[in-house]
C-alpha cells in the first residue's frame, strides 16, 4: 500500500542521510508503516491510510496510535521502545526531529537491533532449535500471565468480528485472493465459531481473555539483549489486541508451522501446555489457526497490490498459499490418543515430544504427569518438590487430572500423547480405558534402557520438570510392572532408532 502524498515531505525527510548524520537509513516497509533504521535508531511512521481495522488518516490520530504503540510495547520490551518524537517545521520551511515548530507528524523512537537476530530470520537461517523455541515460549507465557483480563472483549463476538474484518479485506483483494476459497472459508469458519461459542464464551468468563500482543508472528520477536523480546504489539485496535491468549499464541504457532516446520510449533504449544496448564485452549486451535492464517492471507494480498513483478507475483502466490492453509487448519485429522509409559530415565517425553508432530495440526496436546504434577501443587515447572508432592494421594490425584484431561481433549477432537510412568497394570488399563470411551485409536509404547544408560541420563539433566533421581529410578526398579503388553521399544541405542521404532508404530494400520 502506497503512503499518502500528504505525507511526501515527512518520507523525504526521513530517507534523507542529512537526517540521521550522514547515515544512509535502511527503509522497510509494511501495509500499514514505514520504518527507517539508521545508526543505533529506529523510525517508525505510520502511513496515511484508513482500512476496516483501523485509522490512521490524520496527523492527530497518528499521534495516538504512536503513544498506545509507545505504552502497549513498554510492557514486553521496555529497552527497546524509546518514546514518541515528532517531526517538525522549522522557520525556515524545513524539518527537524522533536524541534520547537508545528509538528507534522509523528513517529515511535525505538533502539535498533541487529536484523540477523530477528525471529524470522532465525527460523530461515536453521537456527530454531527447541531450547529457543522453549524460551520463546516462556517469554509469550510471562507476557500473558501478567497481561491485563479484559472480560469486556473476545469471546464469541470478538472472533465474529475477526471473521467478519477477515472477509471484508479478502474481497477488497478478489485478483489475488479467488472468491470462491473465499467465501467458503468465511462459510466453514463461522459453523466452527457456532461450534466452540460456549467454549469462547467460558474462557472469557474465567479470565482468559487479555490486552494480548495481537500480532504475534515471528517478525515480531527479537533476540534482544540475549533474550526472546516480543515487539511491535498492536495499539490500533482493541478487538484485535483485547483477545483469548491461545489465539495471541496461535499466531505464532501458525507462523512458527510455516517457517521452521511442524515439530517447532508443536515444540512450542506443548511448552506453554506445560507452563499454562491452559488444556482447554487446545480445542480450539483449527479456528484459532484458520484465522491466523486468513489475516495473513489478506494482509500479503493488500502488500502484493501495491507492489510490482516480480514481488507482486511472489507475494500474490504468498497470500494464496496462507488461503489453502487457512482452509485446511479447519479439516483436522481425527484425534487418536498415544501412551508413552517406561520407568524414569526411560525416553518418555522425548518420544512423546516427537511424535506428537505426526498426530495433528500443529501436534498433539502432550499431558505429562511431570508437569500436572506441578501444576496440582501450584509451583513452577522446574521447581523441585518435596516428598509430599510424591505421596500416594498426590500421584492418584496426578492420575486423575491425567485421564480427565486427555478424555476432554479426545472427545473435543484433538489428539494426545499421555506421558506418565504407567507402572501399573491398572494405569495401563485405566489410560487405554480413555480411548475406548472417546471411541479413538488407542497405542501404548512402553521403554526401557539398561540400568547404566538410565542413570547416565538421569545423572546428566538439566531444566527438566521430572524431579527423578538415581535414588527414585532404584526403588522404580523394584516394582512388579506386572504384563505389558504395550509396544517395547529399547531406547539404549540411538535417538534416531528409538524414533523411528515409535514412528513405525503409530503409523502402522
Amino acid at each position: 500500500m502506497t503512503a499518502d502524498p500528504s505525507q511526501a515531505a515527512a518520507i523525504a525527510f526521513l530517507a534523507d542521510p542529512a537526517t540521521h548524520g550522514g547515515v544512509r537509513p535502511q527503509r522497510v516497509e509494511t501495509h500499514i508503516s514505514l520504518v527507517f533504521l539508521a545508526g543505533d535508531r529506529v523510525w517508525k511512521l505510520k502511513k496515511a491510510v484508513r482500512l476496516p481495522f483501523l485509522d490512521f488518516s490524520t496527523p492527530d490520530l497518528r499521534r495516538a496510535a504512536c503513544e498506545a504503540e509507545q505504552a502497549v510495547n513498554a510492557r514486553a520490551a521496555p529497552g527497546l521502545y524509546q518514546g514518541v518524537v515528532a517531526v517538525t517545521r522549522r522557520r525556515d520551511g524545513g524539518l527537524e526531529l522533536g524541534g520547537d515548530g508545528p509538528a507534522v507528524d509523528w513517529l515511535v523512537a525505538m533502539r535498533r537491533f541487529d536484523q540477523r537476530n530477528l525471529f524470522s530470520r532465525l527460523a530461515a537461517a536453521g537456527k530454531l532449535d527447541r531450547h529457543r523455541i522453549q524460551s520463546l515460549t516462556e517469554a509469550v507465557w510471562n507476557f500473558h500471565r501478567a497481561a491485563p483480563v479484559r472480560p469486556d472483549r473476545g469471546g464469541v463476538a470478538g472472533l465474529a468480528w475477526t471473521i467478519d474484518t477477515n472477509d471484508a479485506c479478502m474481497r477488497s483483494s478478489p485478483a489475488v485472493l479467488p472468491a470462491g476459497q473465499a467465501a467458503a472459508l468465511t462459510l466453514a469458519s463461522r459453523d466452527w465459531l457456532a461450534r466452540l461459542g460456549p467454549v469462547l464464551e467460558r474462557r472469557r468468563a474465567d479470565g482468559r481473555v487479555r490486552h494480548c500482543h495481537g500480532d504475534l508472528h515471528c517478525g515480531n520477536i527479537c533476540l534482544f539483549q540475549g533474550r526472546p523480546t516480543l515487539f511491535d504489539a498492536i495499539e490500533f485496535s482493541e478487538d484485535i489486541a483485547c483477545i483469548d491468549v491461545f489465539y495471541d499464541l496461535a499466531f505464532l504457532l501458525m507462523d512458527l508451522e510455516r517457517r521452521a516446520g511442524r515439530p517447532a510449533a508443536s515444540y512450542a504449544l506443548n511448552h506453554y501446555l506445560d507452563l499454562s496448564g491452559d488444556y482447554g485452549g487446545v480445542v480450539l486451535l483449527p479456528l484459532l489457526l484458520s484465522l491466523r492464517a486468513a489475516i495473513r492471507a489478506h494482509v500479503t494480498a493488500t502488500i502484493a497490490a501495491g507492489s510490482r513483478r516480480p514481488k507482486r507475483d511472489r507475494l500474490a502466490a504468498e497470500a494464496q498459499g496462507y488461503l489453502a492453509a487457512a482452509l485446511a487448519y479447519l479439516s483436522p485429522p481425527p484425534p487418536r490418543l498415544l501412551a508413552v509409559g517406561g520407568l524414569s530415565g526411560s525416553g518418555k517425553s522425548r518420544m512423546g515430544r516427537e511424535l506428537a508432530p505426526l498426530l495433528a495440526v500443529p501436534g498433539a496436546a502432550v499431558v505429562r504427569t511431570d508437569a500436572l504434577r506441578k501444576q496440582i501443587a501450584g509451583v513452577g515447572l522446574l521447581d523441585r518438590l518435596g516428598p509430599e508432592g510424591y505421596a500416594a494421594e498426590m500421584t492418584e490425584r496426578t492420575y486423575q487430572a491425567l485421564y480427565r484431561t486427555c478424555g476432554d481433549l479426545l472427545r473435543a477432537g484433538h489428539s494426545v500423547v499421555a506421558d506418565a510412568v504407567f507402572a501399573r497394570p491398572d494405569q495401563r488399563e485405566a489410560i487405554a480405558a480413555v480411548a475406548r470411551d472417546a471411541g479413538v485409536r488407542f497405542d501404548g509404547l512402553w521403554l526401557w534402557a539398561s540400568p547404566e544408560v538410565t542413570l547416565s541420563r538421569i545423572g546428566t539433566r538439566t531444566a527438566n520438570a521430572s524431579d527423578a533421581t538415581a535414588e527414585v529410578y532404584a526403588r522404580q526398579m523394584e516394582y512388579d510392572l506386572g504384563t505389558v503388553s504395550w509396544c517395547r521399544i529399547d531406547t539404549g541405542g540411538t535417538r534416531e532408532q528409538a524414533l523411528e521404532a515409535g514412528r513405525n508404530r503409530i503409523m502402522a494400520g
